[in-house]
């Protein structure tokens, strides 16, 4: 081949090559330019964005009149690096006064060789503004958020407490936490080689949005005085527990709920988990002769009797196979109504429900709410356990024991609201404790609410009179000097395996005052109560005690001065 020839040949090669060169960068270029682009600036942007969250401050809650009940607090916790620490020794002075920890303790972490260690936690916003002033390169504060309870174990039920990773559970606390936590912020922008922000970068900022403010229907008073009420009840009366709920029958606000024992939202990880439920929404149990007031209700709303009827009582009766007998074993003879309710007789209550018969007696145990949840605001209600003869475990006899509160499991929130009804002129009213939110400008505020019509009005009046009267004849412990109240006792035996316990029970009483114009309700219940079994002897003087401190802080004036201002009116 020919030097000239040769001499093209690698022209022609290098130009080949630089070609293909050439072909490979433009490829690579159009690669990471177009192909390629949204992955790389994603990269890009994650190697040099920081997104921080900044989480929101949890809603306050108070009571009706604004005193604090929840809130959140912040806390510090305490670290140290030991190795940039100038001066240990001067340093484990300031922090052994602060802290109230031993010096020489401190002086040992301080001096160390290790990098990094903690020193203490949950410090108060006092002593981190003092420690903040000191600069003292080597110490670190990192800001932690905590839920207080300034009133510690009071209306612990009702409030619920916060976990750690912020999170509501029982009570208010668990039922409105999506309002109540609020929402996070994001905090987004450009960061340098070194983790700070860049200034001028390109940032994105939203705000953290504080969750609600609530205001609840509860009275910080009263719900103090109730606690103390049934703390000395339960302990005088050797019973395991109790329970007290005290509601506004016009409009189902709870003005106090308490149960007896309780627990420490503030420490509910050293608390038996079993004391985290609610008893008086979440427990159900059967309520014996209190039950008596619905029955009766039923009986006169249906028109089966009246205030005067007269039936006989031969201290037994059988219904659907079973034998039914009054408390005390003994027949009574030919009795009112009053006197039925007066005498708390079994058989009486019975006789009306057969008299209805089986779809009237349950039609009416439903419109007083029974058997369904009532909705109340607060977490893990229960709806209580009601067979009807729909229900293929229902039998005949199960008539006559559900008329006076046997075999029926009810929770104190449903007997408390359905005798509210008859307080409140036979409607049915839904409970509820929060009263309004406030949400930064905006404030909204909770109407009550009518779930239905129980009984007429005739009836709830004729049935409120039956009630004051029935007390004043069986010489009850639960009376006021000056005040008529409309109230019944229960004694319901505990269910065993194979019948109820021989001795244990269930003692309560439910009333409400004044009976033409009710302002109060207050039920209580005694669980196992060991110096006396009845109610009458153990939950009616506790309702008198309790009742007795509800007139004056409701400022509910004596029956005589009040039916003066309204006579004058």
């Amino acid at each position: 081949m020919k030097p000239a020839e040769i001499s093209h040949n690698r022209i022609y090669i290098v130009i080949s090559v630089l070609c293909a060169v050439g072909l490979i960068l433009v490829g690579q270029l159009v690669r990471w330019q177009v192909i390629e682009h949204p992955r790389l600036k994603k990269m890009a942007e994650d190697e040099y964005q920081n997104e921080l969250i900044i989480p929101p401050r949890r809603g306050e809650i108070r009571d009706s009149y604004g005193h604090l009940l929840a809130a959140d607090m912040v806390e510090y916790d305490l670290s140290v690096s030991p190795n940039i620490v100038a001066d240990p020794a001067a340093l484990a002075v300031r922090l052994a006064d602060l802290l109230d920890k031993p010096r020489d303790e401190l002086f040992e972490i301080l001096a160390s060789d290790v990098e990094w260690t903690p020193l203490a936690q949950n410090i108060s916003q006092e002593q981190a503004e003092k420690i903040f002033e000191w600069d003292n390169v080597g110490l670190q504060l990192d800001p932690q958020t905590r839920r207080v309870y300034p009133e510690g174990d009071a209306a612990a039920h009702l409030l619920g407490f916060v976990n750690g990773n912020g999170e509501g559970f029982y009570g208010i606390e668990g039922y409105y936490n999506n309002l109540l936590r609020g929402k996070a912020g994001v905090q987004a922008g450009e960061r340098s080689p070194f983790g700070e922000m860049i200034p001028l970068g390109t940032n994105h900022f939203v705000p953290p949005v504080s969750g609600g403010i609530l205001y609840l229907t509860i009275d910080r008073t009263i719900q103090y005085m109730i606690e103390q009420e049934l703390e000395r009840a339960v302990v005088s009366y050797g019973a395991q527990r109790g329970s007290v709920v005290v509601l506004n029958p016009k409009t189902g606000g709870v003005l106090g709920m308490a149960n007896y024992p309780a627990y420490d939202p503030n420490n509910y990880n050293d608390s038996d988990e079993e004391l985290f439920f609610d008893t008086i929404v979440s427990k159900q149990y059967e309520p014996g002769s209190v039950f008596k007031i619905i029955t009766m209700a039923a009986g006169l709303d249906s028109g089966v009797v009246r205030p005067e009827s007269i039936i006989y009582d031969a201290g037994y009766m059988e219904v659907g196979g079973q034998v039914i007998y009054n408390w005390d074993r003994q027949g009574h003879g030919n009795v009112d109504m009053t006197t039925v309710l007066a005498k708390s007789l079994n058989v009486g209550v019975a006789q009306i429900a057969t008299s209805m018969g089986k779809d009237r007696f349950y039609n009416y145990v439903r419109r007083f709410g029974f058997g369904r949840l009532t909705e109340i605001d607060l977490g893990s209600e229960g709806p209580g356990s009601l067979k009807t003869p729909q229900d293929a475990n229902w039998y005949a006899s199960d008539l006559g024991a559900n008329s006076f509160g046997q075999g029926i499991a009810v929770t104190p929130i449903q007997i408390a609201s359905a005798v509210a009804a008859i307080a409140n002129e036979g409607l049915l009213m839904k409970p509820y404790v929060v009263d309004r939110v406030v949400q930064g400008e905006q404030e909204i505020q909770v109407k009550p609410s009518v779930v239905r019509r129980a009984v007429s009005t005739h009836t709830a009046h004729t049935l409120t009179n039956m009630l004051v009267a029935a007390l004043e004849q069986a010489g009850s412990e639960a009376v006021l000097d000056d005040y008529r109240i409309a109230g019944k006792t229960g004694t319901a035996e505990i269910p065993v395996a194979g019948g109820y316990h021989p001795t244990l029970t269930l003692a309560s009483f439910v009333g409400y005052f004044p009976p033409d114009n009710p302002e109060v309700l207050v039920l209580v219940i005694i669980d196992r109560p060991t110096s006396s079994r009845w109610g009458s002897k153990t939950a009616a003087p506790t309702f008198k005690r309790i009742a007795e401190q509800l007139v004056i802080i409701l400022d509910i004036p004596p029956d005589n001065i009040r039916n003066l201002t309204m006579v004058s009116e």
